[in-house]
């Protein structure tokens, strides 16, 4: 398996991207900065090993780092273009190989752009890849029937189920505080699945057809 982390220009704590950075990294392994989440890597001495955006919204010592990179592949993009540079960059990690990718600094104070990243994790899908959207609170990811969760590995308290593009038929809960069992779940009701908790050593996630977001909060 080829893993990559993306990290992008939104909200990022150090502390947690550094640690999340350091769990990660292992086997077949690159990084990606996505325009804006270079600074990140300007500012904690790592350097990522490719570089993508169009780099318009750096500040001057994130341009003269830029510049001054010398093992990093820099893929720059025209401002005026069809897609967003997190959008370009986790095309191209998944053109590079990678099957499981990871978004950091994906998040921050405006919706448009997180609503925007969440549907990566659609792109990812379509194009069969493991994309998952982290921040200190929240891990997001589409989930396939048949997922296992661990108790002891789970990130945070709580988990939470969301359909995507269309309802998920046959959905079934077990190991969890509130099971469910062949449950449709449409986007109209999805407060049933708000907040759930995982009550045994183990919980299996299965549907018959559809598309099922799952969140792991930590507040």
């Amino acid at each position: 398996m080829k893993k990559a982390v993306i990290v992008s220009g939104g909200n990022i704590q150090k502390d947690f991207a550094l640690d999340f950075l350091k769990k990660y990294r292992t086997g077949d392994f690159f990084t990606v900065a996505a325009d804006k989440g270079l600074e990140f890597f300007m500012e904690t001495g790592l350097v990522p090993d490719v570089a993508v955006g169009d780099f318009d919204s750096l500040s001057r010592q994130g341009l003269a780092y830029l510049d001054a990179l010398s093992g990093t592949e820099v893929v720059r993009l025209m401002p005026e273009k069809d897609d967003s540079d997190t959008q370009h960059a986790l095309n191209y990690t998944i053109d590079r190989g990678a099957d499981e990718i990871v978004m950091l600094g994906a998040t921050g104070s405006r919706i448009d752009h997180l609503l925007a990243n969440l549907e990566l994790l659609l792109l990812g899908w379509k194009r069969g890849v493991k994309v998952i959207l982290a921040d200190p609170n929240n891990y997001a990811a589409l989930i396939k029937s048949g997922t296992v969760l661990k108790k002891a590995e789970q990130f945070g308290s709580y988990v939470s189920f969301f359909p995507i593009g269309g309802s998920v038929h046959g959905l079934t809960l077990t190991g969890f505080k509130y099971p469910l069992r062949k449950h449709c779940l449409r986007a109209e009701d999805c407060g049933l699945t708000v907040s759930n908790e995982i009550k045994e050593d183990k919980a299996e996630i299965v549907y018959d057809e559809g598309i099922l977001l799952m969140l792991m909060t930590r507040d």
